[in-house]
């Protein structure tokens, strides 16, 4: 038989969970104490266990409450978020937009765009996230992300994908090293040469590997790793020299060398938006504070 259980029993046990007493539950509700006992007592009944056992004036929760309270204030956080968004879009005070961006560009450019963002509009909130391109993808497809900044090539279906400019790869090395000294470097200055690299799975090892190929260029591959930050990280370790986008480099400039690379090659980013429903303003006011950094970021 299946359980019927109410929203008035739900809101019932959650508020004596919150402050310990029926009492306190009728006033944070603002019903009678039977009719908080009631709720109390009949879902006990549904569930078929005991939720608190009385103690003098406060109720104390037993495991399986404790159990099913932590299931039931995750859908309570939710709705309260709800009610917040609905009041801030009523008064038009302010306004909320979830962001997330591949690791490779969350160190520095993307940070600096929201930054921008932010800096013309003090009442917006952003929540921002670094994850995969492929998560991120699937986010925005369901509308929990406003917006993301991914990597190229990448298909799903229920997004819109507007490029961003392509971004220049750099030679990232520390300070010592034998080809610090130039102002640019060859792909070919990479022979035999211990180097980071990006984990194989990845579109752009694939695109470094077949450029290296034809310039029949074998650097000596050290390390692997799926993420530009940590292989520039490896770099400042003395684990050898990699090569990222410039806008994942900048951050280390201060402390590794990073150079142009003479070989015309780039890295191509987007950025992805709900495919349905209309698209959220506040969105199309960061692609455009984005797409100013990466310029920006891009020169030389």
């Amino acid at each position: 038989m299946k359980t019927t259980i109410n929203v008035g029993q739900i809101e019932a046990f959650r508020s004596v969970m919150r402050v310990g007493t029926v009492v306190g539950a009728a006033k944070l509700m603002n019903v009678t104490q039977p009719g908080v006992s009631r709720s109390i007592g009949l879902l006990e009944m549904r569930v078929g266990y005991k939720l608190f056992e009385r103690h003098g004036r406060r109720l104390v929760p037993t495991p399986e409450a404790e159990a099913l309270y932590r299931e039931i204030e995750p859908l309570y956080g939710s709705l309260d978020r709800i009610a917040e968004i609905a009041q801030d879009i009523r008064f038009h005070r302010a306004g909320a937009l979830r962001i997330a961006s591949l690791p490779a560009l969350s160190q520095w450019v993307v940070p600096r765009g929201i930054a921008r963002f932010l800096s013309s509009r003090p009442k917006v909130t952003v929540y921002f996230e670094s994850l995969p391109s492929r998560q991120i993808a699937e986010r925005v497809s369901t509308r929990q992300l406003d917006v993301g900044i991914v990597e190229l090539p990448l298909f799903r279906s229920a997004i819109a994908i507007e490029q961003l400019d392509p971004v220049q790869f750099t030679a990232v090395m520390p300070a010592d090293h034998r080809l610090a000294g130039k102002e640019v470097v060859s792909l070919k200055d990479l022979d035999g040469e211990r180097m980071v690299m990006l984990a194989r799975q990845s579109f752009v090892r694939h695109q470094i590997d077949d450029l290296l190929a034809t310039l029949g260029v074998a650097p000596n591959v050290v390390l692997e790793t799926p993420s530009s930050s940590i292989a520039c990280a490896l770099v400042a370790a003395g684990a050898g020299i990699t090569l990222v986008g410039r806008s994942t480099a900048m951050p280390y400039a201060g402390s590794l060398v990073v150079r142009p690379i003479k070989e015309p090659f780039t890295s191509g980013y987007a950025l992805i938006f709900p495919d349905s429903g209309p698209r959220m303003q506040l969105a199309d006011a960061f692609a455009k504070d984005l797409r100013e950094e990466i310029r920006i970021a891009d020169q030389p």
